[in-house]
């Protein structure tokens, strides 16, 4: 018994845990997994719903995506799709990809050298029916026809020249004076219902002869020529010009004669219509614009030829006095 009292007590104690905590991954993958199902049905829907064309469309966007969407048209073969490029109809494989890719493609070129030429010749064959059409009908006017003499027609650098001189005894304006005298005033004013076939620009130059001239008030054979085109001008509006024709009118007092021999000869005062032909017209529409030396080829040649144009062109066989 006394050993007994010397027995060691052993004590034991159940510690009572409980499950470990899981925490809440399982509902992201949860998530992902509802997330990946909704986006197989969805494409299922989306492949069930798409017609055959438009699978073969898509189909070839994927194959090679960058070269369809930089050489492609507006949508795979159909104007109504999101996805560019493709051909022109989805149920064939050869679109613009492939017609790009082609060697066997004509391309189209242009010769601006010889669409140049063209429109010149149709402008000049425009003009040589304008000349031929005013001169049928100085034939047929009587009124025209008894100033025959004084009306010259010929073909310029600028385009068709329709001059109206003077003569000894029939001069156009009054002495001294930018006063159109009554049978001018008709002459021009039939001119103008012709000019009106033209789309071309007009430009007037007055002209006088080497006579001196010149008042107090500084009034020369300048102005004088100036003041007679601008009467000129009128003249043709009144007859039925319209007025956007006109292009440019100035006054070249004695400064190209027509006949150069004899500047006292009064065929040198004149009038000077230029039906312009298209080089003429940019020229004298560029006048003051500004130029880069070296920079525009075209742009100096416009330049030269607004430089040419204030030279004589080709004079008419001189008259003698009378």
């Amino acid at each position: 018994m006394a050993d007994e009292g010397l027995r060691p007590i052993v004590v034991k104690r159940i510690k009572k845990g409980g499950h470990a905590h899981h925490g809440g991954a399982w509902k992201i993958a949860y998530a992902d997994f509802v997330t990946a199902m909704m986006a197989f049905f969805l494409l299922m829907w989306l492949l069930g719903s798409t017609t055959k064309g438009d699978l073969n469309g898509i189909s070839e966007y994927f194959k090679t995506p960058l070269k369809v969407a930089m050489q492609g048209g507006s949508g795979s073969g159909d104007s109504s799709s999101v996805i560019p490029g493709g051909g022109k109809d989805l149920t064939r494989k050869e679109g613009q990809v492939k017609l790009a890719d082609d060697p066997t493609v004509s391309k189209k070129t242009f010769n601006l050298t010889a669409a140049k030429a063209e429109l010149e010749r149709q402008e000049t064959e425009r003009l040589q029916k304008l000349k031929e059409k005013i001169e049928a009908k100085i034939e047929s006017n009587p009124l025209l026809a008894k100033y025959k003499k004084q009306l010259l027609l010929d073909f310029t650098s600028e385009g068709l020249r329709i001059q109206i001189v003077d003569e000894q005894n029939r001069p156009m304006f009054a002495l001294a004076s930018a006063q159109l005298q009554p049978y001018t005033k008709e002459i021009l004013q039939e001119i103008g219902v012709v000019l009106n076939d033209v789309p071309n620009k007009i430009g007037l130059s007055g002209h006088t002869d080497s006579t001196p001239y010149f008042t107090d008030a500084g009034y020369s054979n300048w102005e004088l020529s100036a003041d007679r085109a601008n009467a000129s001008r009128r003249a043709l509006i009144a007859g039925g010009m319209a007025d956007t024709k006109i292009l440019r009118v100035v006054g070249l007092a004695s400064a190209v004669h027509l006949d150069r021999l004899d500047p006292f000869n009064p065929i040198n005062r004149r009038i000077s219509i230029v039906v312009m032909n298209k080089k003429t017209e940019d020229a004298v529409s560029r006048d003051g614009a500004k130029l880069d030396v070296g920079a525009d080829t075209d742009a100096t040649n416009a330049a030269a030829a607004a430089a040419a144009a204030a030279a004589a062109a080709a004079p008419a066989p001189a008259a003698g006095k009378k």
